[in-house]
């Protein structure tokens, strides 16, 4: 075992909730000193993008052909759209005098660790350089600007992630949150490009400490020590949906031989009274080398449409996490049901087209009220080849009855489920009161000891495999939420694992919502009409 992978096999060890403890973290919340949410850095030249709210023509179904989606010129207007339907606020929520934002991308907590950048060369779009979106102003912030930018016209899109912001509320366990919302952020990115009729290539190749170089995030005097970011993935667009596949061009990296660095980040929190240095030490081990180049191709896979015929942009925008279920609402329709799981199973459209890999990632769901399904504990495999294994690592009494629908679906053991999911689920109603809720169960051990950083893909999986839950849920009427407190042992003991080759590393649930009617909402962007 490498240094790296028993580092990352500690941490993971270390940040699991117990039943009758849960990982550590700060003792109380210093609400004035809670992290700012939105990223700027002074001293930069802003380049204002149109006003946002723009919807497009293409239903939310009309995703499911890439082809029927009339592709935008890329221009300001459609670059500032993406941003927006991926990262931008959604809306604003009040409870008395607590207002705050929601983002088209959802966050552990609302806490939003995720930064993007966007390096173009198309000098036609806005000056080459490097550019930070600021999602509450809706602009680009010129971190730098290159002196040559010969070649094509390229546009790629990067993440980032402040780990202090999830470990300020989080602590330990934050960076698995931080991982989480990568995934999140990198489903809402394709979905957003899908809508434009384009597609996001995943540059997986590339090195963190490349990417690093190419955002100015390895200069540590632009940023306060403590709320460093640490690089995650780049993608590419291609404004043709069926754009061949190629490797990140050797010219993106010559771009920096003439290139000026604007301005430094301001400080997002005063005292940072609580230190985690083990995220500190987990994200050392897991960061990314030059890897080979991996495309994967995923078959098709045909799904009923959504009941709700919407708009994409409409609905990625009514998008919202859910506080509450209402328990005795109507059985969630099979139809709907299928549709909602049928969408997570690898597929070729989005957001699988920005994905790489295969899958590692099953689920085990917790059904409660499914319209044709005996309540009970149900196994979907996201990969035929992993149901043997699946089967010979869960308990031998499960009964692995094979279920019709138009994936892999199986009961393991009929019954009411709802306080086993509840109690698992750090006793939150939402896994119980909901029509169903479920767990990611990844392939574990094999992939952090054959390369460390794979820990953090296999978080990204989940939380793309979460940002599909979501928009599904919506386009059947109903809503979703994902549930990163569990009690980690617990769920493999309920599922009779015996070692670490499997781990449940995401809950989420799915049901119809309890408005709390005492919350105000107003528009995303009026502060920008004021």
């Amino acid at each position: 075992m490498t240094e790296d992978s028993a580092a990352v096999l500690h941490y993971h060890q270390r940040t699991k909730h117990q039943v009758n403890a849960y990982a550590k973290g700060p003792a109380s919340l210093d609400w004035d000193d809670q992290p700012n949410p939105f990223r700027r850095f002074q001293g930069c030249e802003t380049v204002a993008l149109p006003p946002p709210g723009k919807e497009l023509a293409c239903a939310f179904g009309d995703l499911d052909n890439a082809q029927s989606v009339p592709g935008q010129s890329v221009d300001l207007n459609s670059i500032g759209l993406l941003l927006e339907l991926a990262l931008g606020l959604s809306a604003w929520k009040q409870y008395g005098p607590d207002k705050w934002a929601l983002r088209c991308n959802p966050s552990s907590g609302n806490l939003h660790p995720t930064e993007c950048y966007l390096i173009s060369t198309h000098a036609a779009l806005v000056p080459p350089g490097v550019y930070h979106y600021v999602s509450y102003d809706h602009c680009l912030e010129r971190r730098a600007s290159f002196s040559e930018a010969h070649g094509k016209d390229e546009i790629y899109i990067a993440l980032s992630s402040i780990h202090w912001r999830e470990a300020w509320k989080y602590g330990e366990r934050a960076f698995r949150y931080c991982q989480h919302d990568v995934g999140h952020a990198l489903a809402a990115l394709s979905y957003a490009a899908a809508a434009l009729g384009w597609r996001l290539e995943l540059c997986s190749e590339v090195a963190d400490h490349d990417l690093a170089h190419w955002l100015g995030l390895d200069r540590s005097e632009d940023f306060v020590p403590q709320e460093h970011e640490a690089p995650d993935l780049l993608l590419r667009l291609l404004a043709e949906p069926n754009a061949p596949f190629a490797e990140a061009p050797p010219q993106l990296a010559k771009l920096y031989a003439s290139v000026q660095w604007y301005g430094s980040a301001t400080a997002l929190s005063g005292r940072h009274f609580y230190q985690w240095p083990i995220i500190d030490n987990v994200a050392k081990h897991t960061q990314k080398p030059i890897t080979s180049l991996e495309r994967y191709q995923p078959t098709p896979l045909a799904l009923a449409a959504p009941s709700q015929h919407i708009k994409a942009s409409q609905l990625i925008r009514q998008r919202r996490s859910a506080q509450h279920f209402n328990a005795k609402a109507e059985a969630l329709g099979l139809a709907d049901f299928q549709r909602i799981i049928g969408a997570t199973i690898t597929n070729s459209k989005a957001p699988f087209t920005s994905w790489n890999w295969a899958p590692e990632v099953h689920l085990f769901i917790f059904v409660h009220q499914v319209a044709g399904l005996v309540p009970g504990l149900y196994c979907v495999p996201r990969s035929a080849k992993d149901t043997a294994a699946l089967q010979a690592a869960m308990r031998e009494d499960f009964s692995w009855h094979s279920i019709a629908a138009p994936f892999e679906f199986y009961l393991l053991v009929p019954g009411n489920v709802k306080q086993a999911a509840k109690m698992l689920s750090c006793h939150q109603g939402i896994a119980s009161d909901s029509a169903f809720s479920l767990g990611m169960l990844a392939r574990f051990a094999d992939p952090v000891l054959q390369e460390a950083w794979r820990y953090r893909r296999l978080f990204w999986e989940c939380g793309l495999i979460g940002q599909i839950l979501y928009l599904e849920a919506e386009a059947a009427g109903v809503r979703g939420t994902g549930i990163g407190c569990f009690f980690d042992d617990a769920v493999h003991g309920m599922l009779g694992l015996q070692d670490d080759n499997w781990q449940s590393l995401y809950h989420f649930t799915v049901g119809t919502p309890s408005e709390d009617n005492r919350i105000q909402t107003f528009p995303a962007y009026d502060h920008l009409l004021a």
